[in-house]
């Protein structure tokens, strides 16, 4: 397939997508989806959906974007393992595989088997030859990108050990403030903290304020029962322990100057000086994910965009279409 037809094919996609949340299929795919992953909400998938349909399928940004980079020659068999902690999280590997010139051999995670599924449903359907194929365990691969946790990537590791491997693992989001936000901007920083239950390595989980400040962000209720209950299981234990937090409803806050180890909750960094936070992110540059400020900070991203990475938002800072073209 052209590199053209495949673009269209991709843009086409976005069109069907963008209807799963008003037809009675999308609908029960969507119920579906629920079921399997009770972590996944309607709202996490819908916006998931409008994420990858407004950011990566649009034709005019797909054409600029893949102009950067050259079409395989020699197509590659490329296998794609991907990760299911929010919907269709995986979706861009795809992408860029295809785009690339490649084969992708894919495995969704059980956690998001019906979602990805559905994609590649939609994806034969437009079409038939799109060289997308399910991952074979026992088949040989020239290329592999996977994502998953420590333990998985020490799996990867030694299953690929002579197949050149994009291994990720985990990571995390901050926000840098400094006291002159915006109402807006606070009501996005909430959404950048919330989204997808804060399951996302977008999902910011630091805040880094001046000293002293106080955090002036709105109070809002978690909608998925999961981590409400999560939320209650917390609380008993603070308040069993005796411990201070900040409590915003959704999430709550503790100071501190490490990534919290428990989902729910949002480490609140003081800091005298920007500079400082500057050489924090410096040392930290391997475990962060994206910034989120409207300060100059070299890398951030407006508060309230975290979870809307566009095409040049590579994973862990590498470029996956470069990559795949050496």
């Amino acid at each position: 397939m052209t590199r053209e037809r495949l673009i269209d094919t991709f843009v086409r996609l976005g069109s069907e997508l963008r209807t799963i949340g008003t037809t009675t299929e999308g609908e029960a795919i969507i119920a579906r989806a629920v079921e399997d992953n009770p972590w996944f909400t309607r709202a996490d998938i819908l916006q998931a959906v409008d994420a990858i349909c407004s950011d990566m399928l649009d034709g005019e940004h797909l054409r600029a974007w893949v102009a950067h980079y050259p079409m395989a020659t020699a197509p590659q068999r490329v296998a794609v393992i991907m990760a299911g902690n929010i919907p269709l999280v995986g979706f861009f590997d795809l992408l860029c595989v295809i785009l690339s010139g490649h084969e992708c051999h894919l495995k969704p995670s059980s956690k998001d088997s019906v979602l990805m599924g559905h994609v590649v449903r939609l994806l034969l359907s437009i079409a038939p030859d799109i060289p997308i194929h399910m991952y074979d365990a026992t088949a040989h691969y020239d290329m592999v990108i996977a994502t998953g946790g420590e333990d998985a990537n020490r799996y990867f590791r030694e299953h690929f050990a002579t197949t050149r491997a994009l291994l990720r693992g985990s990571r995390h989001s901050i926000a840098i403030l400094d006291g002159s936000e915006s109402e807006e901007e606070l009501h996005g920083l909430v959404a950048d903290i919330t989204a997808y239950s804060g399951l996302g390595c977008r999902s910011v989980s630091m805040i880094f304020i001046p000293r002293n400040a106080e955090l002036r962000l709105p109070h809002t209720s978690a909608v998925n029962p999961k981590m409400t209950n999560n939320l209650r299981s917390i609380r008993a234990l603070y308040a069993l322990q005796q411990r201070d937090y900040g409590d915003y409803g959704a999430f709550i806050t503790e100071h501190g100057d490490a990534f919290p180890t428990r989902l729910g909750i949002v480490t609140l960094c003081e800091y005298d000086n920007i500079v400082d936070v500057e050489r924090w992110i410096d040392a930290h540059r391997d475990t962060l994910q994206c910034i989120t400020t409207h300060m100059d900070i070299k890398g951030g991203v407006p508060i309230g965009h975290a979870q809307r990475p566009t095409l040049m938002d590579y994973a862990d800072g590498i470029d996956t279409m470069l990559w795949l073209s050496r």
